[in-house]
């Protein structure tokens, strides 16, 4: 890494504000002494922002107060001066209609907060699914030094003495209630035990995808993704990230200094690799998009025929994230892929990846492939093309039946989750195993914010044959810990006229996911016939954030951004006036 001039505390953003002989840096000490503040606190010195995604609605980060604690600890001991500063929590379980709908406002008040105020540079603490897109989202635009700090998967679930994985495992035994071989009392004691600490889902979902890809990216410091909530090495690790965003901003590492094209590429590789979510794609795609970083479904698909998947955690494997960073965590893994990966690509700790990972050997190889003994020879997920997803669309093909993985069945069709819902209780349902289930109006626009509805039920009249998997296709997402022959994403969206839009119940359609192909076997001419009779549904939002969401959101293959919050001129720094 070549080495920027060091910074003098003149130089410093905050001393814009409290370090000027001005009438509007006189209001500004005299306010910092009204919180109890000398001058020889903070003027002079790094201000380090600490974006806490605490909230009493999301206990997945119900210690990141600790966290926080840990965090000024260490920017104290390194001359800073630490200022927590609470953003968006964007919980996965309880936020309504969906986490995605406001991952793209996390991200611009984590912008705005960066921006307007006398902040040198922030560690960013979050780790339940949308909460680390949005943070990074807003700091690449931002572009002020910062370090992610991930809160951590809970501990392993229990029942019965059985290990439980959160969401993956709820999927599984809601089937087995539904087919009645499960009773209220056994229903109860699985609630009591799947989430038993702090802490995000400790099976390769979202959550410990996007923080395992913010560190493959260089965002993290080496090993904290792994780390589970309640070990106390979290707490270390957190003290060490103060500690080390002084010296990034003395130096100035910015966002734009240490990501580029080969730190995403590491991502996808890392995330194919460990059979990550889904959801990382379109995450990934709008992240980059904040750096004017061009990355195409092609690059994803390119990567996952090329890199093995090695991480067997659930739910394309067996274990969970508590014995994955006990057989060496994040860091052994990349170890394991470094023949693959840019291992010059930069880093927040100044080192490049490869210099972060050296000597990180797996500890357990059944929970970290090697190489020559990978779960599948390809990665977890793959990109889908043809006349019913144009712009693409996805499958986590590794944690499907195989079987279904190459099939054709006739559609049966629902315009909205409510119908979708009431339909696949109903004995006298027309359908079977072989066919397609499909789910439309559910993507960026239509729901709106692509809700995690993909993964739909399977018919209760086929649960009760024994049916647990299913040809399923939709505009929407899907949770990173489910499973299942799940086709998502699709693109266009059927909202705005996107092929899904045209297909009719009874129509064949055919998934070949070895030839990344997804086709509506229905004439060119038919399809023309059937979009000249569609129209779109009533615009449903007037006003509020609803109405500027379903206005500029963009598709799934395009990141589902804001349109003006992608890459462009840097906006001025703010004037003190």
């Amino acid at each position: 890494m070549s080495v920027s001039p060091r910074k003098t505390p003149e130089q410093l953003r905050s001393y814009r504000w409290y370090g000027r002989d001005e009438l509007r840096s006189f209001g500004h000490r005299s306010r910092a002494k009204q919180a109890g503040w000398g001058a020889d606190d903070y003027v002079g010195k790094p201000i380090i922002g600490i974006l806490n995604t605490w909230s009493d609605l999301n206990s997945c980060h119900m210690h990141l107060r600790l966290t926080a604690d840990a965090v000024k600890r260490g920017i104290l001991q390194a001359g800073g001066h630490p200022m927590e500063v609470p953003v968006m929590s964007v919980g996965e379980m309880l936020t309504k209609p969906t986490a995605m709908f406001h991952r793209n406002f996390l991200a611009m008040e984590t912008e705005e907060v960066l921006r307007a105020h006398p902040l040198d540079g922030a560690v960013l603490l979050g780790g339940c699914d949308k909460s680390t897109p949005g943070l990074l989202m807003g700091a690449f635009s931002a572009n002020i030094p910062v370090i992610y700090m991930p809160c951590g998967p809970m501990m392993k679930g229990n029942y019965r003495g059985t290990t439980l994985g959160s969401g993956t495992d709820v999927w599984k035994y809601w089937d087995e209630k539904r087919a009645g071989n499960l009773g209220w009392e056994e229903w109860c004691e699985i609630e009591d035990g799947i989430a038993r600490s702090p802490g995000h889902c400790m099976t390769m979902g979202t959550a410990s995808t996007m923080t395992a890809l913010a560190e493959a990216l260089g965002l993290v410091l080496p090993g904290a993704s792994s780390i589970p909530a309640v070990d106390s090495a979290h707490t270390r690790m957190a003290a060490a990230a103060g500690r080390q965003i002084l010296e990034n901003v003395w130096l100035d590492r910015t966002p734009a200094s240490l990501v580029d094209k080969r730190s995403f590429e590491n991502a996808i590789i890392t995330d194919m690799a460990l059979g990550g979510s889904t959801n990382a794609i379109v995450h990934l795609v709008a992240m980059a998009g904040r750096l004017g970083i061009p990355l195409p479904l092609e690059d994803f698909d390119a990567i996952s025929r090329r890199t093995p998947l090695l991480a067997n955690i659930r739910p394309a494997g067996k274990y969970l994230m508590e014995e994955f960073y006990q057989a060496g965590g994040l860091s052994a893994l990349l170890h394991t892929l470094r023949d693959l990966l840019h291992t010059d690509a930069l880093t927040v700790t100044g080192k490049t990846l490869g210099e972060n990972i050296e000597g990180c050997a797996a500890f357990d190889t059944d929970v970290i492939r090697p190489l020559d003994n990978p779960l599948q020879k390809e990665g977890g997920t793959a990109i889908l093309r043809g006349n019913l997803c144009p712009d693409g669309a996805v499958i986590k093909h590794a944690a499907a039946t195989p079987a279904l993985c190459q099939h054709t069945g006739p559609a049966l069709v629902f315009d909205s989750y409510p119908e979708m819902k009431k339909a696949i209780e109903d004995p006298d349902l027309d359908v079977t195993a072989d066919t397609v289930l499909i789910l439309r109006n559910a993507g960026p626009v239509g729901a709106p914010g692509m809700p995690e509805w993909g993964q739909l039920p399977i018919p209760k009249k086929l649960i009760d044959q024994g049916v647990r998997d299913m040809v399923r296709l939709s505009d929407c997402r899907m949770s990173g810990t489910s499973y299942g022959a799940c086709a998502l994403h699709l693109a266009p969206e059927s909202a705005i006229g996107g092929p899904l839009a045209l297909v009719e119940n009874g129509d064949l359609i055919e998934l070949d996911v070895a030839n990344r192909r997804l086709h509506l076997h229905v004439s060119e001419e038919e399809l023309d016939r059937r979009r000249a009779a569609w129209s779109p549904a009533p615009i449903r939002y007037h006003r509020g954030y609803p109405k500027l969401y379903v206005e500029h959101v963009t598709q799934a293959n395009e990141g589902a951004d804001f349109d003006f919050l992608q890459y462009g001129p840097a906006l001025p720094e703010p004037e003190i006036f």
